[in-house]
């Protein structure tokens, strides 16, 4: 599967409800953001706090465009929590942080308008 950023595609092939609720998708808060500079890509390393149920677990996310490391740390995210680690450079990278490309193709975070507890499954 192949993910187009171009946002005149037609919507991906229909899936199931029940495959839908395979994909974990949590509310968590950065704790911890720095630069990446092992990455090939602009990049920082995560650490997000997903509350008890899934803990603090680390991400490495191609977000630099728009955010700085420093104010990253308190901002809620949503991401996947129940893909396979991915290994990048020396970071092991444990969950995907979701976000939408602009015109340009640099990533914006997806996030919630209100308070919701670290862990609250996408419902």
């Amino acid at each position: 599967m192949h993910l187009t950023h171009d946002p005149n595609q037609p919507p991906a092939e229909t899936i199931s409800f029940e495959d839908f609720l395979k994909v974990d998708i949590r509310l968590g808060r950065i704790v911890e953001a720095e630069v990446f500079p092992e990455a090939r890509n602009p990049a920082y390393k995560l650490r997000i706090d997903f509350g008890e149920g899934v803990g603090i677990k680390r991400s490495a996310a191609q977000i630099t465009v728009h955010y700085e490391a420093a104010a990253l740390v308190g901002t809620r995210v949503m991401a996947v929590v129940n893909f396979p680690p991915r290994q990048i450079g020396p970071v092991r990278s444990e969950v995907l942080v979701l976000g939408f490309p602009d015109e340009d193709g640099a990533i914006v975070l997806v996030r919630p308008d209100a308070e919701a507890p670290n862990g609250a499954r996408l419902a």
